[in-house]
């Protein structure tokens, strides 16, 4: 059994009248089944439990490919229990995975409490990836079939643009957002910790030879005890981000929710608006309604430059922004004047540990970074990712917390420096360059 083993039945699995079990319906259909990728849906299932905050590494992945192997897939039963020895390691992941496996899984949602109820759902129109004209309820499809349909389904929708999603898959990907969880990068703090290795705790030594009436006993060590790092997100909500400013919003919505550290939220459009305290609430649709009460400059005007300096002269220099990681999400599409977005930005490169810019226009084919704005923050972002979609929300959180991408951002920055020159003496514009002594060699406080 997986750490913490509760016997709890897995999502989904409750006893309901006129649902017979997966073993019977197994038996009485003996079409050939379609083949079930194994693969596919395990690492979907963990893209999406790394997102969520659990620790689904590629040798935990493998062994759940290996255990599909080995059970019976037509059993939703085996299938849970399968991902749950394999891809938890703690009493701390159990939670996790039981509201990622329901949403992973369509057809069921998760109840405030932490528990999961089946959402009882009739008519060939239960699986969305099914065609209506089978003309069957879902009870009447093999249960491979389904587990197989559902878990493609999601992987797809993990990778396709949130402005093309219809009304349905944006319901899903909602849900897909509710689990997710955005771990902070630690750093290391002065208090101090037992360890196995490290500098040597004198004290422990001493006082350990003490007790033992002063005969020399084993070194103690200690190593500094890891602190997370605060994260800050500044939200474009301007028109230009329409259709991503509310799957940004419940991204920061769940990054919010970090038992880890501290999250700030603030938007930006035509005026700088404070939105953690309203992002608080537990429900999603809650937090979005008091945040769109909040916003006064939803889908208005663009002055990134103009928030940015009220944002570092009102929170950044009394210590928001010293030491975290920010996080713009933007378009880079600036109404303002774009040499006071580049000197803004060099300010709260100085401040920052870090910078990432994510563009949700950047996942787009043949994407260059040559809008105004965007080309004169470029230079003072350590790293420029995508945001359109939600796998690339998971790689945001993993470029947050330091997973992805090491220290070469010097070199980085100097490609990009030379594009953005490039990209600016052909384009002609005169808001494109950078103004002078902005350049990419700012160093850090």
């Amino acid at each position: 059994m997986a750490p913490g083993d509760d016997h709890r039945d897995p999502p989904g699995e409750t006893d309901q009248p006129g649902v017979r079990p997966a073993e019977s319906r197994s038996e009485e259909h003996s079409a050939p089944r379609e083949p079930l990728d194994l693969t596919a849906s395990a690492v979907g299932l963990a893209h999406t439990l790394r997102g969520a905050g659990v620790d689904a590494s590629p040798e935990r992945v493998h062994a759940f490919v290996l255990a599909l192997t080995a059970v019976d897939t037509a059993d939703r039963r085996q299938v849970y229990w399968a991902g749950r020895v394999t891809l938890c390691s703690g009493p701390d992941d159990l939670d996790r995975y039981d509201r990622v496996f329901t949403a992973f899984f369509a057809g069921e949602r998760v109840s405030s409490q932490g528990r999961t109820r089946r959402r009882i759902r009739m008519g060939p129109d239960a699986v969305s990836s099914t065609p209506a004209s089978s003309g069957e309820p879902d009870a009447a499809l093999p249960e491979l079939q389904l587990v197989t349909r559902e878990a493609s389904a999601a992987e797809l929708l993990r990778h396709r643009d949130v402005t093309d999603l219809d009304a349905t898959e944006r319901a899903e990907l909602h849900r897909l957002l509710a689990a997710f969880m955005l771990p902070g990068e630690a750093r290391p703090s002065r208090r101090r910790d037992p360890a196995r290795r490290g500098p040597i705790d004198r004290r422990r030594t001493v006082r350990r030879m003490l007790a033992a009436g002063g005969e020399p006993g084993a070194l103690r060590h200690e190593a500094a005890r890891p602190r997370p790092r605060p994260v800050v997100l500044l939200l474009d909500v301007s028109g230009s981000m329409s259709g991503y400013a509310e799957v940004l919003l419940r991204f920061a919505h769940a990054a919010s929710r970090r038992r880890d550290g501290t999250t700030e939220v603030f938007t930006l459009g035509t005026r700088l608006t404070r939105v953690t305290h309203e992002l608080t609430h537990r429900d999603p649709d809650t937090a979005m309604r008091a945040v769109a009460a909040a916003i006064p400059d939803w889908e208005g005007g663009t002055r990134l430059g103009e928030t940015l300096r009220a944002f570092l002269d009102r929170w950044g220099q009394r210590g928001t922004a010293r030491g975290a990681v920010a996080v713009v999400l933007s378009d880079g599409w600036e109404t303002g004047e774009v040499g006071e977005l580049g000197e803004q930005m060099a300010r709260l490169q100085r401040l920052a540990h870090r910078v990432v810019w994510a563009n949700p226009r950047a996942g787009r084919p043949g994407f260059t970074p040559t809008a105004g704005g965007m080309a004169a923050a470029l230079p003072f972002c350590d790293q420029l990712v995508e945001g359109h979609s939600l796998a690339a929300l998971e790689h945001l959180a993993n470029v947050v917390a330091g997973r992805v991408a090491g220290r070469d951002d010097e070199r980085a920055r100097q490609r990009r420096n030379r594009t953005v020159a490039s990209s600016g003496a052909r384009s002609g514009a005169a808001g494109s360059t950078v103004a002078p002594g902005n350049s990419g060699g700012v160093t850090r406080a």
